[in-house]
Order: C-alpha cells, then structure tokens, then sequence
C-alpha cells in the first residue's frame, strides 16, 4: 500500500479538524493520495539501545521511516514551553531520518519568531518596517516617541492578527507597556505604516508564487485580515514583486510561505514586509483565485525525494 502524507495539526475547541485539514482531505481524495491528520499532541519520540535508531511515532505512524511519505506542518497550537521545544526537536529529528517535512523546520522556527524574522529578511537585503523590541517600559517609550509617536504593539509569537495593539497616544503607549512589562512580556514594537487602508498576501510555493490576494480590514478595524472578519480580492504582482515574495520566502528557509507586504511610497520596491508566515492559510486565497491551493501544496510534498538520513540535516 502507498505510505500516506501526513499533516500535523491541532484541532479546533470543538474538537473537529480545522477548515484546512478537511480541504486538503478533500484534495488528497481528488488526487488519490493518502492522507491522515494527526495531532500534534500525539507525538512520541524514542531512543533506543546502541546501536538501534531512534524513532519519532504519532497515532502509530513512524515519521522517521519509510511508512510515511511526507509531513505537512500545518500551525501548531499553543503549549507550555516545553512541549513547543520538544515539537520542534522531534520535527527536526523527523528531518534528519530523511523523511519529507513541509516545511523544514528551521523555517518553522524562524517565521513564528517576528524579530527573527525580521533578522533574516534585513540580512537578505529585504525591506522590513521600522522595529524595536526591549523589556522595559521606560525604553519602549523613548522609542515609541522615535518611531513617530504611532507603533503597532506585536506578540513575538502569533498570526492572523491576534494580540495587535496600534498605539498612537503616548499616555496610553505609557499604560500599555507598563502593564506589558508587569507581566514579563516582550516589547515588540513596528512603527505604524500608513497606507492606503489595504496589504498584500502573497503565496509562495518551492519558488514560485502561486497568487497573491489584497486585504481589507473590516468596517470596525484597522487590521487586514481576513481571519478578523477583513475582505479579500485577487492582486495581481509584476515581476519584481514577485521576486520579492520568493526572496523574503528563502530568508526564512520555506518551501511554503504567505509572505504579507505594506505599500510604502519612496522606496525601492515600494513595498515593506512585517511578517513571513511558514504555515499560511489558504481559504480566502483559494476561494478569490479559483485555484486549489491545497492540491499544489499535496503534489509538492508527494514530489519533494527522501532522502539518506547521512544527506539529511543534523538535528
């Protein structure tokens, strides 16, 4: 029998696989492709005496042999810190056996983190919005007023715009970061880009933009996102943008990515990029462009070669 593609995920509240889950079920169904979503939480990870392998199983599927053919890595669901960092090891020795993984895991680690996101993406020579991240409220204040009196306060970790606070008053900037730093939070501040009311998510796929689509907020908001109850329709990207998005996407070390961009007048490029997502939603995608996100991203992984555990990546 084929060996089945698997997607790691979490469920929702109501303990149902996730409107993405289902759609690339129905994908795989079309493609006559085995398919099974599993839990991240049932991940198990063994090392065995000298001179046996180790083995990384969930749901009775070895991930670190042949019995599967590939792993999705869809948005993992938050945890306690300790069960984040074994995720992330077991993934990596998942990698390291020469299973498939889409996507690698140092893409994973570098996209959920938006400073070191950023990082990358400055160190490719990429354009990225006005940044400063601290730990004290006294510091993030001074900067609040350098960065033009207006930030947009970010999680370090976090999508589809939870936990983003614009602050465009310094008194309330003052409360703000206190209560933040009272709670041992990370001060993530962006300055505000002000723009025409509108981004751009444009999806990207082993170098290769697949579509990009334009995002309202919606009446009561100021976030464009879809997820937040925002609109979508398609954009069309010329050639430079496009290498942009696939550029941004290979800083970060995806195969698969939704990188978002911020028109910005007076600037090569004329755009800036606040965020990479390694594990980007399709729906709105999909459904403005007609196109079948989640069969090219199934096809992708089918294709994507094992490899020797000696040419994979070391843990």
């Amino acid at each position: 029998m084929t060996p089945p593609l698997l997607a790691l995920a979490g469920r929702t509240r109501t303990g149902r696989w996730g409107w993405h889950v289902r759609d690339l079920a129905r994908a795989a169904a079309r493609l006559n492709l085995r398919f099974e979503p599993v839990e991240f939480q049932r991940l198990r990870a063994t090392i065995a005496p000298l001179g046996r392998p180790g083995r990384v199983e969930a749901d009775g599927w070895e991930l670190t042999g042949p019995e599967v053919a590939g792993v999705l890595v869809r948005a993992m669901p938050s945890s306690s810190l300790e069960r984040i960092v074994f995720r992330m090891d077991a993934l990596r020795r998942v990698e390291a056996a020469g299973t498939p993984i889409l996507n690698p895991p140092r893409a994973i680690e570098t996209a959920v983190d938006k400073y070191l996101t950023l990082v990358r993406l400055e160190a490719a020579g990429l354009p990225t919005p006005e940044t400063w991240v601290g730990e004290t409220s006294r510091e993030a204040l001074d900067a609040f007023d350098r960065l033009g009196g207006e930030v947009v306060v970010k999680p370090l970790f976090g999508s589809e715009g939870r936990g983003l606070i614009r602050v465009g008053q310094r008194e309330l900037a003052r409360r703000t970061f206190a209560a933040i730093e009272a709670t041992q939070g990370l001060l993530y501040l962006q300055r505000f880009v002000a723009g025409p009311g509108w981004d751009v998510r444009v999806f990207v796929l082993d170098a290769r933009v697949v579509g990009a689509i334009r995002r309202f907020p919606a009446s009561h908001d100021w976030r464009a996102n879809v997820s937040t109850g925002g609109t979508a329709e398609p954009f069309h990207v010329d050639a430079e943008t496009e290498r942009l998005a696939i550029r941004a996407t290979e800083a970060v070390g995806a195969r698969l990515a939704g990188v978002d961009l911020l028109p910005l007048g007076g600037i090569p490029h004329g755009w800036v990029i606040p965020e990479v997502n390694a594990a980007p939603g399709w729906r709105a995608l999909g459904a403005c462009l007609r196109l079948d996100v989640a069969a090219f991203i199934l096809e992708a992984l089918r294709e994507t070669p094992r490899l020797a555990p000696q040419q994979a990546p070391t843990p």
